[in-house]
C-alpha cells in the first residue's frame, strides 16, 4: 500500500517536477550539451534526460547530484529534488508513479487486496490508511486521503487515459471500513464501468492461484517506452527495462484471461454491493 504522506508534517512545495525539468533544460542548453551528451555524463540515457525535462519522470537523488557536478550548479538540482520530496504528501517511492500517471495514455492495473487508489472513495481510502497506520492523527489521515483523491483528476477526461482494472475477488469480499463504506465503494467502481470510463474485471476465487501475487500497474505513453510498477510493504518499484516490462505484460494478460468477462464482473460487483447495503438495513 503506497502511503500518501511520506512526511508527517504538512507541507506545500513551491514548484513541481515540471519546474525541475525546465531548469534542467535551461542549464543543459547553457552548457552546450545535448540530452544524449548529458545522459552519458551522468550515467543514464538521453531519453531519460528528456523525460526529466518534460516532468514525466523524476531522477534518482544520485542522478540529481551528478547533474549538479556536470553542470556545476553547486547542489542546486539536489536541493530542488529534496524540496519536492519533502513537500509531497506521498511516499517518496510513489512520486515517480504520479508523474507517470499524469502522462500515460493507457493504465492497466491488477489489485489483489484493495480497490486501486484512482478509484477509491474518501471513506474507503481513510479505512485503508487507518488499517496500516493505526496511530496516525486525524490531520495526517485527512492529508493522505486528500492527496489520494487529488490523483483522481485524471478521471475528469471522458476517455483519457484508457483505464483497465482487474480486481481480485477478495477485494470485493473484504469489508474495508464496514458494509456502508464497501457498498459506496463498489457502486463507485460500477458507476465508472457503466459510464464506460474504465473496463473492470474480477478474478474469481474459482480461477485458482493468481498469476500475479502483488499489485501491478502497467502504463503506456504516446512518446516514451512503457513502464510497469509493482508494490510491496513500504516499497514500490518502477520497472522500465524492456524484458521486465514484457514479463509484467505477460503476467497481466494471464490475469485478464482468467478473469470474468467485463459484463459478468460488473454484475458480480453490483451484487456484492447490494449485499453490503442489505447488511446496513435495520
Amino acid at each position: 500500500m503506497a502511503k500518501a504522506g511520506g512526511s508527517t508534517k504538512p507541507s506545500n512545495p513551491r514548484f513541481g517536477w515540471g519546474f525541475f525539468g525546465n531548469e534542467l533544460k535551461i542549464h543543459r542548453e547553457a552548457a552546450g550539451l545535448s540530452q544524449e551528451a548529458l545522459g552519458g555524463l551522468v550515467f543514464c540515457s538521453g531519453s531519460y534526460i528528456g523525460q526529466f525535462e518534460k516532468g514525466i519522470r523524476r531522477p534518482q537523488p544520485a542522478i540529481a547530484e551528478r547533474i549538479d557536478e556536470v553542470l556545476k550548479t553547486g547542489g542546486y538540482f539536489k536541493r530542488v529534488y529534496d524540496e519536492l520530496i519533502e513537500g509531497s504528501p506521498n511516499a517518496d517511492w510513489f512520486e515517480g508513479v504520479l508523474c507517470l500517471e499524469a502522462e500515460a495514455t493507457v493504465i492497466r492495473s491488477y489489485a489483489p487486496t484493495f480497490v486501486p487508489g484512482l478509484f477509491q472513495t474518501a471513506a474507503y481510502a481513510r479505512a485503508v490508511f487507518l488499517a496500516g497506520y493505526p496511530f496516525a492523527t486525524d490531520k495526517e489521515l485527512e492529508n493522505w486521503v486528500g492527496a489520494r483523491l487529488g490523483r483522481q483528476g485524471l478521471l475528469g477526461h471522458p476517455t483519457k487515459p484508457m483505464l483497465w482494472s482487474v480486481l481480485d475477488e477478495s477485494v470485493l469480499r473484504r469489508p474495508v471500513g464496514g458494509p456502508m463504506v464497501m457498498s459506496e465503494q463498489l457502486l463507485r467502481v460500477a458507476s465508472l464501468a457503466r459510464c464506460r470510463r474504465m473496463v473492470v474485471q474480477v478474478l474469481p476465487y474459482g480461477a485458482g492461484a493468481p498469476p500475479v501475487d502483488a499489485l501491478l500497474k502497467l502504463m503506456d505513453f504516446a512518446d516514451a517506452p512503457p513502464v510497469a510498477y509493482t508494490e510491496g510493504v513500504q516499497s514500490g518499484s518502477i520497472l522500465d527495462e524492456p524484458d521486465q516490462v514484457a514479463r509484467c505484460k505477460l503476467a497481466y494478460d494471464l490475469v485478464r484471461a482468467a478473469a470474468l468477462s467485463p459484463r459478468a464482473s460488473l454484475d458480480l460487483i453490483e451484487s456484492v454491493a447490494e449485499r453490503y447495503t442489505d447488511e446496513e438495513q435495520p
